[in-house]
């Protein structure tokens, strides 16, 4: 008699415990097989991000030759607004033009906005370069998240939105030393050709690297309700982050918040989204996710304001100064190199909780590293401490983004949750911008005060995600199914 009870009829096989599945190496994303589309999609992202600071660079060079002076707030408000109006518009050109066609629209925006700008004559013409950069920027950015669904194995996910999200680090560390080496030569239009002829060779390189995608005559309606009250959130975080005095700051950013209130109420109850249907379904993890990335990138504000403090309370010259403001980025690329390697469910969700934990603390020992007339070796502390603060973001980023990716299984749907990454992540940074500046000014008269509240306030706000964090695992549970019968299935993990 055969003692193998799988062979007896009527019986169930044994299940045997899953394996872990070996983490996707860096070379398989950029071997010959992805490469290509690997790197239009993280250069799409960095394209967007250099620019948010390359101009602001550069301005007051562009300012002395071609004028405008009373404009200068909206470079950056103008660049901004655009960047969020696109991202919330992806999946309507995804539908419309498929993959291929809808990055050739973005490149195409950007490269002309590109061009504008270079060969602006006065502000005015240089504000409608920048709002095209904006739109193909902003375009750009959410088409990454979006088309890595097909556009890469499903076992990439996680290194192609690691890639593409420490582009946003690299952008911040690039843009500004790029804008300021340009000025520094006068050649400041030169750069901006430069960013075109990046577009048009990223452009001419989209239809042989991605697949085309299908296209849907009956896209959904644009939400113009919706795109209206975040445009408007927007821009009054925007404008609020410029203005001198703190009640007016404190204002906008009031008017920037009940706007973001009205649009949520609006999204509830309406048929014409930007965010998925699953955003606003009760159980859902993807609220606590897009909540969470967006803590995440609004502790990355803080960078405009390092450079600051290292001027004024340690003497160090701007150049120096510069690259300290870039230390959080710094840490949060080179965070994603190990931390996107993780598969194990287990470690997965201890990184997404572990970010903000790490973000958190950061902020808080660089709050208290503070010192006025600070030591050159003192100063020298904040970079691994920066660092630390910003590897929480590279840890957590990629697994959320992964995660909001693969919460819908409805394929536009999942497009449309992709896409939001990008929304989420520019409206957390423009409205950590504007908190940031009024932290500041609330710390004043003295720069120490201005630098503890800086970094304590951000401490506490950015502590938030760790709750966000742990509501998104509690409520994403897996489902397992075994392939016989209805018996659980046993899966490995540590």
């Amino acid at each position: 008699m055969n003692a193998d009870n799988s062979e007896l009829p009527g019986s169930r096989p044994a299940l045997a415990p899953l394996e872990t599945p070996a983490p996707p190496r860096w070379r398989e994303l950029l071997g010959p097989e992805h490469r290509g589309a690997a790197i239009v999609l993280a250069a799409g992202v960095l394209v967007g991000a250099v620019n948010i600071y390359l101009a602001s660079s550069m301005l007051p060079t562009a300012v002395a030759d071609i004028g405008g002076e009373s404009f200068y707030a909206w470079n950056m408000t103008l660049y901004l607004v655009a960047m969020v109006i696109a991202t919330m518009l992806v999946s309507r050109c995804l539908a419309r033009g498929g993959n291929a066609g809808a990055y050739l629209i973005g490149f195409a925006l950007f490269m002309v906005g590109s061009l504008a700008c270079a060969a602006s004559p006065a502000m005015p013409v240089w504000l409608v370069g920048r709002c095209l950069q904006g739109l193909g920027a902003g375009l750009l950015s959410g088409l990454g998240f979006a088309v890595i669904r097909s556009a890469l194995p499903r076992r990439l996910w996680t290194r192609g939105n690691a890639l593409m999200s420490a582009m946003y680090g690299v952008g911040n560390f690039a843009g500004p030393a790029l804008g300021g080496l340009f000025a520094q030569f006068g050649s400041w239009r030169l750069a901006f050709v430069l960013m075109a002829g990046v577009a048009a060779v990223c452009g001419a390189a989209v239809p042989r690297v991605l697949p085309r995608g299908e296209r849907s005559e009956a896209a959904a309606p644009v939400p113009v309700v919706s795109l209206a009250l975040v445009m408007a959130a927007t821009a009054a975080v925007s404008v609020a982050g410029i203005l001198p005095d703190t009640m007016a700051r404190a204002a906008g950013i009031a008017l920037a918040l009940l706007l973001a209130v009205g649009f949520i109420a609006h999204e509830r109850r309406s048929a014409r989204r930007v965010f998925p249907g699953a955003t606003y379904r009760a159980g859902s993890a993807l609220k606590w996710v897009y909540l969470t990335l967006g803590l995440l990138s609004f502790g990355v504000a803080v960078e405009s304001f390092i450079p600051l403090f290292g001027q004024r309370l340690a003497g160090l010259p701007p150049l120096a100064a510069g690259f300290f403001g870039a230390a959080v980025s710094l840490g949060w690329s080179l965070a994603q190199i190990a931390g996107s390697s993780a598969v194990r469910e287990r470690t997965v969700r201890r990184l997404r909780t572990t970010g903000p934990v790490l973000l958190a603390l950061g902020f808080l020992v660089q709050g208290l590293l503070q010192r006025e007339h600070a030591s050159i070796w003192w100063v020298v502390i904040w970079v691994p401490v920066l660092c630390v603060a910003g590897s929480g973001i590279g840890l957590a980023y990629p697994h959320l983004s992964v995660a909001a990716m693969s919460a819908a299984t409805d394929p536009e749907e999942g497009r449309q949750a992709a896409a939001a990454i990008a929304t989420v992540t520019t409206m957390s940074t423009a409205f950590g911008t504007a908190v940031a500046g009024v932290l500041v000014s609330l710390g004043g008269p003295t720069m120490l005060g201005s630098a503890r509240r800086l970094f304590f306030g951000f401490a506490v706000l950015c502590a938030i995600g760790i709750f966000t964090a742990r509501a998104a695992d509690r409520t994403s549970h897996p489902r397992r199914s075994a392939a016989a019968g209805d018996s659980p299935v046993v899966t490995q993990d540590s």
